[in-house]
């Protein structure tokens, strides 16, 4: 195979942000289009894999977190919790680059994945460790941030007193 004519690690390093932010703004799109909903799910693991050539554990978490929270908003309850346990795995890689909100989201999302597939029982449980770790995160936004996300969509099978 002939060697490209660009820097193949600069190219990954430009493309793993712009997609996260294509997909971003497509989950914050109201009403999708079929279209728009296999854009942004293939933003989210183009991201991750850019990121994969680039980056560094915190990355891989959270490009994991990414594609789980776009297969919950498409109603892929499977295919959430999966990543969600991707997502958690990298978590306890051991990297100095992780914030204090990495493993609040990870648990979040590990939370969402298991009330979605019915299993109450550790849904609750990682929603609990999920609402603990973000009320500790140290930095007012950041805490802010993560409590709005927690806060999104549907929580099958959990009442307004787990949930928030």
């Amino acid at each position: 195979m002939n060697e490209p004519e660009f820097d193949v690690k600069a190219a990954h390093k430009y493309f793993a942000p712009r997609l996260n932010v294509e997909c971003w703004n497509l989950l914050d799109k109201d009403d999708r289009t079929e279209d728009e909903n296999r854009r942004m799910l293939m933003a989210a693991f183009a991201s991750c894999y850019h990121w994969i050539h680039t980056g560094s554990n915190v990355n891989q978490q959270r490009g994991e977190w990414l594609i789980a929270r776009v297969y919950a908003a498409l109603g892929d309850s499977e295919s959430c919790l999966k990543h969600a346990q991707r997502c958690m795995e990298w978590t306890k890689q051991v990297d100095d680059q992780y914030q204090d909100f990495d493993f609040a989201y990870a648990h979040e999302m590990v939370a969402r994945g298991y009330a979605m597939t019915g299993n109450q029982e550790e849904a609750r449980k990682y929603h609990a460790l999920a609402v603990e770790l973000g009320n500790k995160i140290s930095g007012e936004k950041d805490r802010e941030i993560f409590l709005s996300d927690l806060a999104w969509g549907v929580w099958p099978g959990l009442d307004d007193s787990t949930t928030g």
